[in-house]
């Protein structure tokens, strides 16, 4: 499967017009026997997608490449990254380039150590139709944020790897 494709250079010379610079994020979909692996993110109002479920990742460092940085990201925010990722798309938006990787999970959720977030959780496809997830920590259903959920619905559409045949139908 080819990644999804965007001519970056165009979003670059945007900033040539005195516009924002674009920041640069790496998030992975973690998967696992037709699951994702979300965060819940922390509750605090300056953050972007406070109180959401989203997935991991983060802002890359300068110079760095998005695996080099995801890899990283993964690291901090819960003591694993997984030995192989592939890039499944680039998404640019105003401000924002989101570089979305996948990879399955080999390891039990139990082994991870959650460093950055509320809570962690295995979010079924029926829940990211919904846009939203139950969090036994938080103890209340918290809704996905909603470029994350719309990421998500789009690989499951796709029907990337084992959910062509046992999700989809």
């Amino acid at each position: 499967m080819n990644p999804k494709s965007h001519n970056i250079s165009q979003d670059r010379n945007s900033q040539d017009r005195n516009e924002e610079p674009e920041i640069q994020v790496a998030i992975a979909i973690l998967s696992r026997q037709s699951k994702f692996l979300l965060q819940l993110r922390d509750n605090i109002p300056n953050i972007i997608h406070p109180g959401c479920w989203a997935l991991f990742g983060g802002h890359l460092e300068p110079g760095e490449d998005s695996e080099q940085g995801l890899k990283r990201e993964l690291l901090e925010e819960i003591g694993y990254a997984p030995p192989v990722v592939n890039l499944f798309g680039t998404y640019p938006r105003p401000g924002v380039i989101r570089y979305v990787y996948h990879a399955e999970l080999s390891v039990d959720i139990d082994d991870l150590k959650l460093g950055e977030g509320w809570d962690m959780a295995w979010v079924s496809v029926e829940d990211i139709q919904t846009g939203e997830c139950y969090s036994a920590i938080a103890k209340q259903v918290r809704p996905i944020a909603f470029p994350h959920q719309q990421i998500l619905l789009e690989f499951v559409h796709m029907g990337i790897g084992y959910f062509r045949s046992s999700v989809l139908g």
